[in-house]
């Protein structure tokens, strides 16, 4: 059952052939050890956090277990940490009062950490006879999603996934905030107030959350400089989705700026994740998963 609902799946998703081969040695044995947990009398869903930089392919990944466990009956729950975000309204006030670096997405700081807990707790106590909606957020727009545009889904929820570039991340250590890292922390992060305002947040809010993961996978990078190609590619593949008002979409100029916000936190995470993650998936520039 599962070999066709893989295959079914990469036509589906339009991805390369070599892709059954990774999903069959690496995936099939992680929907095993998940469905093993689900038997084991636990309460309550299972939540799977699901880490990797941008590209990597975090989101194909969610959609593939969220396939095969729901082809085996499982009702799953399939998030995001991009759901999320602020709006833009509210990224700009954070611009205005905080810092103006934190207009743009993606960073800790910009998300409802509040919302995603008592989505959680909503999911975990959701019955037959309830809808639980799950909040969205538009990329082309660079906005949130209207409620009755979102998706809903009835209990009971026996899995999450959430999935985020930097999900399960601590926060650093102060010495190592004190270096800029790129271009975007010299010239527009000098006085290191803007990283330090998001390794606060990191440490505070955020660290509840991911406590909660009962699973947490990483999709190892070979390095942060793959991460331009890789989200190069997601913007074209946006662009060739969205509608014709995607004011939200960036070229290449405004991508190379965008993603530096994220280095340093994925670096970060390149460096200290494979130690606490439970599975840990090395790709290679081709996005083939290294077997050791």
């Amino acid at each position: 059952m599962y070999q066709q609902l893989i295959k079914d799946f990469i036509q589906h998703e339009r991805l390369p052939s070599t892709y059954l081969e990774d999903a069959t040695q690496c995936f099939l044995p992680l929907v095993r050890d998940i469905e093993a947990q689900l038997q084991s009398n636990r309460q309550g869903p299972l939540l799977i956090g699901i880490n990797g930089a941008q590209g990597t392919g975090k989101s194909t990944l969610a959609n593939l277990l969220s396939s095969l466990l729901t082809g085996s009956g499982r009702r799953v729950a399939n998030l995001s940490i991009d759901d999320f975000y602020y709006s833009k309204a509210k990224r700009q006030e954070l611009a205005d009062e905080i810092h103006p670096l934190l207009r743009s997405r993606g960073v800790p700081g910009t998300h409802d950490v509040d919302l995603a807990l008592h989505l959680l707790k909503q999911l975990a106590e959701a019955g037959p006879e309830q809808q639980v909606t799950l909040p969205g957020f538009d990329k082309s727009l660079d906005d949130c999603r209207r409620l009755d545009a979102c998706q809903q889904i009835r209990g009971p929820v026996d899995i999450i996934i959430f999935e985020g570039w930097f999900v399960g991340a601590k926060a650093q250590g102060q010495d190592e905030l004190t270096h800029p890292s790129n271009e975007l922390e010299i010239n527009e992060d000098s006085d290191g107030r803007w990283r330090a305002y998001v390794n606060q947040k990191l440490a505070g809010s955020y660290q509840p959350l991911f406590e909660q993961i009962h699973m947490l996978l990483m999709l190892q990078a070979p390095g942060f400089e793959q991460v331009l190609e890789w989200r190069s590619l997601q913007e074209e593949k946006l662009r060739a989705h969205a509608a014709k008002d995607a004011s939200g979409i960036m070229d290449r100029k405004a991508i190379e700026r965008f993603i530096q916000h994220f280095e340093r936190l994925t670096r970060h995470c390149l460096r200290t994740l494979p130690d606490s993650a439970d599975r840990v998936f090395r790709l290679d520039a081709e996005h083939r998963i290294h077997l050791s």
